[in-house]
């Protein structure tokens, strides 16, 4: 499923930023893009992420860039006095030469020190704000899902309406057999036998039945509902049971004893499929 969230909150004199982005997958792919310094909470950010989901191509990024307000930034007096050193010595070499400004100094290399992270409190910090943007990926993952299963609802009644009309259909395939060994039987210029003929309409009646492969449709059908209705995460079941309503409708294809039942069934499959399509991006 598709979604995109970002949160950010300041450790320190630090300003961090992450984001969450999601892309369709059957299952779940973590990618991290952390600062080299931080890629220690990688394992911390995956295992919070396995737990609150189950597909998608996931994304995770962290930026970390200097606090606007920086009251924790501390002077480094060794540095600063090695700086002032060399521009004493370049001043006695080149008495024209402009002194530092003091935001030229404060951006040398090594005179700024940034206050040490306390590891546990950076730690607790990053979950909230790893928190915050999964609850804003879930909320938008959930809204997706909603429609996809409006839209896998919607061909799932349409499956039911076919389901029926091959029930009603199938008597009519027998009975189009026994016209067809009548008309046989007749061109041939032989008088059928009535117990005869019966044996063969009742063999090709077994040989047609396709009620099971109904009933079982319908139950499909019955299952899929309760799935939806019960929400979670219901991909990968509704991956195995749209398994089921493609063999289902294999063989009621391959049992089809009338062009009409044949269409009926094709009608199906494109359906299920359309339905598989859109069930690879539920969660």
């Amino acid at each position: 499923m598709t979604g995109f969230a970002s949160a950010q909150t300041q450790i320190g004199a630090r300003l961090l930023r992450l984001e969450l982005r999601s892309v369709n997958g059957r299952f779940l792919d973590l990618y991290f893009r952390l600062p080299e310094d931080w890629r220690s909470f990688e394992p911390l950010l995956r295992e919070r992420l396995q737990k609150a989901l189950a597909r998608g191509k996931i994304e995770c990024r962290l930026e970390v860039q200097s606090a606007p307000v920086q009251a924790a930034l501390t002077l480094d007096a060794v540095a600063l006095q090695a700086l002032a050193l060399t521009q004493t010595e370049i001043h006695r070499h080149l008495p024209e030469a402009a002194s530092l400004t003091v935001g030229e100094i404060l951006r040398w290399p090594g005179v700024v020190r940034e206050a040490e992270l306390d590891p546990e409190e950076t730690q607790r910090r990053l979950l909230e704000l790893l928190e915050a943007a999964l609850a804003e990926l879930l909320a938008h993952r959930a809204r997706e899902g909603e429609a996809l299963a409006a839209a896998i609802r919607e061909r799932a009644k349409t499956i039911a309406e076919l389901v029926e009309r091959a029930r009603a259909l199938a008597p009519e395939a027998v009975e189009a057999q026994r016209r067809k060994l009548l008309e046989a039987l007749e061109a041939l210029g032989q008088t059928p036998d009535p117990q005869r003929v019966e044996q063969e309409v009742a063999l090709v009646a077994q040989r047609l039945d396709v009620a099971e492969e109904l009933d079982r449709l319908s139950s499909h059908l019955q299952e899929l509902e309760r799935t939806l209705t019960r929400g979670g995460s219901v991909g990968k079941r509704l991956d195995f049971l749209l398994q089921e309503f493609n063999r289902e409708a294999n063989t009621l294809a391959s049992k089809a004893g009338s062009l009409a039942l044949s269409r009926l069934a094709l009608e199906m499959k494109v359906l299920i499929e359309q339905i598989r399509e859109q069930v690879q991006n539920l969660e």
